[in-house]
C-alpha cells in the first residue's frame, strides 16, 4: 500500500480532503459487500468408496484431478505392468528417430528361450519395431521386451540401466528395475503413482504409438491371440493400456478412457483373479463418470466485478474471465465452493483490454477424505482501456488509498444451476 503525507492549510484542500473521504467509504462499501460464499448445494459430500485391490489410484486427466487413491506411494512388483516403461523407452527412440517402426532387430536365444506371456518368437528371426511393439502392447510379450532391449542397448542389463536412469529422470520416487519384462525379481517394484505417470506420459506425448494399445488382437507364426485388456470391450472409452500378473504380484491393471470430455486413468494392483482385476476396474470408471461431473463454473468473458483504479480517468474496472473456467465437482452431493479475486494492488493506469490484473483462486473440497480443500486459480483480466489520469485525479487517487489500507482480496458471487 502507499504511503501520503500532507497538511492541511487551506480550504479548498479541506473540501477536497473531505470529498475524498466520502469516496474512500464507497470503495470500502464495495469490498466489504463483495465478501459473498459461493454455495452450490447445501448437502455435505462424503467420498465413500474403495476397492479390494491391495493398490489403486483413480485420475481425471481433464481436470488434473486424482480421485481415489490406495496405498500409491507403496512399492508393490508390477509384474508385467513394468513394460510400459520398456515402451516408453522404445517410443522414444523412434522420436529422436535413432530406429523406425521398419527397424528390423534379430531375436536371440535367450528372448527365444524366455517363458511367461510369448509373442511366439523363434531364435534368429528379425522382427520389425512395429511388431515387436505390439507384442508388449497386446499379447505382453516378454520375449519381445528382451529384443527390443537388445537391439537398442546391446544386452538386457544395459537396458534396464536405462530403465532406471529414465525412472529418475522422471521422479518416479517408489521404482526400481530389474529387467525389461516385469519378471519376479527382489528389488523390482513400482507404485501405481508411478505407473499412472509413464501411462500419461505414453498417452500425451506418443499419440502415434499409443494406437497400438487399441489392438483387439495380434498375429504372428500364425498364432492369433486376444489383446489381454479386459476393459476394451465394455463400452466405457478405453483405449489403452496394459496388464500384468504374477503369483507374488497377483493381478494388476493401468487402464485409460476417453468419454466425451473428460479422460480418465486408473491403475489397480493385487487383485486375486482375473475375474476380480476386471470388476474392480470396472467399477472404478464407472464411478469416474457416475459420480463427478465436469461443470462450467465461469462462462468465457464472464465479468466478476468491478475494482478501483488507481490515478486513472475511469475509477473502477470490469473484471472478467478470458476462457471457460471448468471444474469436476461431485454430481448431488457438492459442498461449498468459493472464489475469490486476489488483485494486483494497487491496479494502476494505464490499464489496456485483456491486461491480466489478478488471479481467481476457487476453493473447493478434497477429493480425497481427509485432505484439505482443493485450490486452483486462473488470471482475471481488464475489460477495457483506462488512461492515466491528470494531477488532480493523482492527488485525490492518493489520499483515498492511503487512507483506505483496503485489502485487495475479495469474493465474487457466482449462481450455479
Amino acid at each position: 500500500m502507499l504511503s501520503f503525507k500532507f497538511m492541511i492549510d487551506n480550504l479548498y484542500i479541506k473540501n477536497l480532503f473531505i470529498k475524498c473521504i466520502c469516496e474512500f467509504i464507497q470503495v470500502f462499501k464495495f469490498y466489504f459487500l463483495g465478501f459473498i460464499f459461493l454455495f452450490l448445494f447445501s448437502n455435505t459430500f462424503l467420498f465413500s468408496f474403495d476397492t479390494s485391490a491391495k493398490s489403486a489410484i483413480l485420475y481425471d486427466e481433464t481436470t488434473n484431478s486424482v480421485l481415489f487413491e490406495k496405498f500409491a506411494d507403496k512399492p508393490l512388483p508390477p509384474a508385467s505392468m513394468s513394460k510400459l516403461m520398456t515402451l516408453l523407452l522404445t517410443f522414444e527412440a523412434l522420436e529422436e528417430k535413432r530406429i523406425s517402426l521398419s527397424t528390423k532387430f534379430r531375436v536371440s536365444e535367450k528372448a527365444s528361450k524366455k517363458g511367461g506371456s510369448t509373442m511366439f518368437l523363434e531364435k534368429s528371426q528379425l522382427v520389425s519395431v512395429e511388431d515387436l511393439i505390439k507384442g508388449i502392447s497386446v499379447v505382453s510379450g516378454n520375449d519381445a521386451c528382451i529384443v527390443i532391449a537388445e537391439g537398442l542397448n546391446g544386452t538386457e542389463e544395459s537396458f534396464v540401466e536405462r530403465m532406471n536412469l529414465k525412472a529418475k529422470d522422471l521422479g518416479l520416487l517408489n521404482s526400481n528395475f530389474n529387467n525389461s519384462t516385469g519378471w519376479p525379481s527382489p528389488g523390482h517394484y513400482m507404485s501405481v503413482r508411478d505407473l499412472l505417470t509413464i501411462a500419461t506420459i505414453l498417452k500425451n506425448e506418443y499419440p502415434n504409438y499409443y494406437k497400438y494399445f487399441l489392438d483387439r488382437e495380434f498375429t504372428w507364426n500364425e498364432i492369433t491371440q486376444p489383446n489381454r485388456n479386459p476393459l476394451l470391450n465394455l463400452n466405457l472409452g478405453v483405449d489403452g493400456l496394459k496388464t500384468g500378473h504374477t503369483n507374488e504380484a497377483g493381478y494388476g491393471l493401468v487402464a485409460s478412457s476417453q468419454l466425451g470430455k473428460r479422460r480418465v486413468t486408473l491403475v489397480i494392483a493385487g487383485t486375486k483373479s482375473k475375474e476380480e482385476r476386471k470388476l474392480e476396474g470396472e467399477k472404478l470408471l464407472q464411478w469416474a463418470y457416475r459420480d463427478f461431473k465436469l461443470v462450467e463454473i465461469f462462462p468465457k468473458d464472464y465479468l466478476l466485478g468491478k475494482a478501483p483504479v488507481w490515478v486513472g480517468t475511469e475509477d473502477f474496472i470490469d473484471l472478467k474471465t478470458n476462457s471457460k473456467i471448468r471444474e469436476l465437482l461431485p454430481i448431488g452431493k457438492l459442498n461449498m465452493i468459493k472464489a475469490e479475486v486476489h488483485l494486483d494492488s494497487p491496479i494502476a493506469a494505464p490499464i489496456f483490454k485483456n491486461q491480466e490484473i489478478g488471479k481467481l483462486k476457487i476453493l473447493m473440497p478434497s477429493f480425497i477424505e481427509g485432505d484439505e480443500d482443493r485450490v486452483v486459480e486462473y488470471p482475471i483480466f481488464s475489460n477495457s482501456n483506462i488512461s492515466r489520469g491528470g494531477i488532480s485525479k493523482k492527488f485525490i487517487a492518493t489520499l483515498k488509498f492511503s487512507l483506505s489500507k483496503i485489502s485487495q482480496s475479495f469474493n465474487v458471487e457466482k449462481l450455479f444451476n
